[in-house]
């Protein structure tokens, strides 16, 4: 499935996105799918809903089309339609061409966001250069030959990359992607058939060292004249076998492979034409070591990504079982309930919420900074759905007086000020570890709390034998150990959504 349109549109981290989409235990199922978005912090709810009521539907919103999740946005009398590409739609071919169902969607913030660095536009300047260095610095038909060996370098760039999981539009185009199936099946075809096997190069990677070493040896060196016109004519070869492949055993014809064979002839005619004969040992001395060095450093970039891909597919398929809602709910409910008699002190969120996560911590525990986030990402996420609790672990009779006076400070802006402004606070404490700036921050010349209700607190805590900090729990429920805390944010979908979960709780008032 390719989502290119619709996940440039959302701005989310693509390679987060196909991991997660692709791990997910429903995968490819609209419930993965979904889930996928709400884990990227675009907040979703799916429905089925018949033609006649979409005209009420909001101006975006996510639906089926042509058998893809697509982005539709209503434009007038028409709609755009995101998915593996931009496309516009009349409301007959909308709802010709659409499955019911729909998916409403609110982004929120702090959505994960793509955050990893676009190489395209200084691959796109470090190419445009190089052109018009050609133009100034050669002839003609030097320059229409380095920029035909450029363009060979930027497909076979894509092709190479394509095999380990980067989706390339420009391939896609050129094959017909959405389309012309058939073209696209075609391609795929030939690709696959390709059995050539040299430390693991394939007949296209081939061509990346080919097309890399032209372009060197044209650039940095004019007078290689005569190498170029030799691997020109060599390639004939590889365009023979191509075609042989094409026309009379797979029976298929591959656009992306006649437009590298295009750029083949059309250089095998203009090296024919105008390139000279003359060379030199130190010219052939140089061209050998140049493809050689590109040989063996594709196949040892290739071999390393082929690992990292497959470490990758990996890691999807464990994180499938690890996602697996039924074999975590069975770890979360092994262990006996506790059930806290203080729900008032430190308490944020929606009291009347039916999922509740307290936080056993500790403001000097190193590891704790890490839970604390998870639990305010979350309850940034859904402020209307879940409650927590921060339960501190606090002795008047083993603390320090900075202690004493970080949990009264607390304690006199949980009182005193807005609820935001107390989480604020505790997340301000977390990445300062300064009392000092925590009382100018919370704005507090002199104040002496009541903290017997954070004794009492503390004391449940080591009665239901909770010694240790940060601990997570759901509706009373320790978070398992087999777990990692930041798994949390993969079930909390189904937690809000499981009334075994909530059986037996009081809502908190």
């Amino acid at each position: 499935m390719n989502f290119e349109k619709l996940i440039d549109y959302f701005k989310l981290d693509k390679q987060e996105f196909y991991f997660q989409f692709s791990s997910h235990p429903n995968y490819p199922s609209a419930l993965a799918f979904s889930d996928t978005l709400n884990f990227l912090g675009l907040r979703n709810d799916a429905y089925e809903l018949d033609k006649e009521y979409w005209d009420e539907l909001p101006e975006e919103y996510i639906a089926v089309v042509d058998n893809s999740f697509s982005l539709v946005k209503k434009k007038g009398d028409q709609f755009a339609v995101y998915s593996d590409k931009i496309k516009n739609l009349t409301k007959e071919e909308l709802y010709k061409s659409s499955s019911e169902f729909v998916l409403l969607f609110e982004k929120v913030e702090g959505a994960k966001t793509g955050s990893s660095f676009n190489y395209n536009p200084v691959i796109y300047a470090i190419f445009g250069l190089i052109i018009l260095y050609s133009l100034f610095q050669f002839s003609w038909y030097e320059s229409v030959f380095n920029i035909l060996s450029l363009a060979g370098v930027y497909i076979s760039l894509e092709l190479f990359n394509q095999k380990f999981g980067q989706v390339s539009a420009v391939v896609n185009n050129i094959c017909g992607v959405g389309t012309n199936n058939a073209a696209q099946s075609s391609c795929s075809k030939i690709f696959s058939s390709d059995k050539t096997n040299v430390l693991g190069l394939k007949l296209s990677d081939f061509s990346l060292v080919y097309f890399l070493g032209i372009t060197f040896m044209g650039l940095i060196f004019p007078d290689a004249q005569f190498i170029l016109r030799i691997t020109t004519l060599v390639s004939a070869a590889v365009i023979l076998y191509s075609l042989y492949v094409q026309f009379f055993v797979e029976k298929s014809f591959c656009r992306v492979c006649f437009l590298i064979i295009f750029i083949l002839l059309s250089q095998i005619v203009i090296s024919t034409v105008y390139f000279s004969w003359a060379t030199s040992l130190a010219i052939i001395f140089i061209s050998a070591t140049v493809f050689v060095s590109l040989f063996f450093t594709t196949a040892f970039l290739n071999n390393l990504l082929k690992e990292k891909e497959e470490l990758k597919k990996s890691n999807a398929k464990n994180l499938k079982f690890k996602r697996n809602y039924d074999l975590f709910k069975r770890e979360l409910l092994d262990k006996e309930r506790i059930e806290f008699s203080d729900s008032n002190t430190f308490f944020v969120g929606n009291k009347e919420a039916k999922l509740h996560l307290s936080i056993v911590s500790n403001p000097y525990c190193g590891f704790c900074k890490g839970a604390h986030q998870i639990v305010e990402n979350l309850l940034h996420q859904y402020p209307n759905d879940i409650s927590v609790q921060m339960r501190f672990n606090y002795s008047q009779d083993q603390q320090n007086e900075k202690y004493t006076q970080l949990i009264s400070d607390f304690m006199y802006v949980y009182k005193n000020k807005p609820e935001q402004e107390f989480i604020n606070l505790v997340e301000y404490w977390f990445e300062t570890r300064d009392e000092g700036k925590v009382r100018q921050k919370a704005g507090i010349t002199s104040s002496s709390e009541n903290l017997t209700p954070v004794i009492n607190m503390s004391t449940e805590n080591k009665n239901a034998g909770i010694n240790f900090t940060p601990i997570i729990l759901i509706n009373g429920y320790q978070f398992p150990d087999k777990y990692d805390r930041e798994d949390i944010h993969y079930f909390i979908g189904e937690l809000m959504e499981d009334e075994e979960i909530y059986k037996e709780i009081i809502p908190v008032i």
